[in-house]
């Protein structure tokens, strides 16, 4: 009878806690791990991990062809992620933007060096893998 009533009294005290502290979701959860994984591999150059989160092909700007290989991907690297703007300075303090009618994708926005604006778009998209790096587009050009 004792061991029902603390069961039931933790069961209690345990669902008041739940109702005051939401969980957060599991798509919310994992876009934030695997952000901040991607992140700190851009900010510390770690170009291996970088190539290992990243899924092909990975799509261009208009006038740029899609990197398909992981070599590719290594080749035009500093184009990526140097080129017109500097993902290391941008990316640590850059947020996640998660289409609420595509949880599958989200985006991070970049200014190009010098400017206000953040035409500069990393897109990643969920699959079957997990997260990874599908794309890299100026949306001004």
């Amino acid at each position: 009878m004792k061991r029902a009533l603390v069961s039931a009294s933790l069961l209690v005290l345990g669902s008041s806690l739940y109702a005051q502290t939401p969980p957060k979701t599991a798509t919310a959860d994992s876009v934030q791990v695997f952000w901040e994984k991607f992140r700190t591999a851009v900010v510390n150059g770690d170009k291996g991990t970088v190539v290992s989160l990243s899924g092909y092909p990975i799509s261009m700007p208009y006038g740029i062809k899609d990197i398909r290989t992981k070599a590719q991907l290594l080749k035009n690297y500093r184009t990526i992620f140097f080129y017109e703007g500097n993902a290391a300075k941008c990316f640590p303090k850059a947020k996640p933007i998660v289409d609420p009618q595509n949880s599958k994708e989200f985006i991070i926005a970049c200014s190009i060096t010098g400017g206000i604006d953040e035409p500069l778009q990393y897109t990643f998209t969920r699959g079957r893998n997990g997260w990874r790096f599908t794309g890299f587009d100026n949306v001004n050009e």
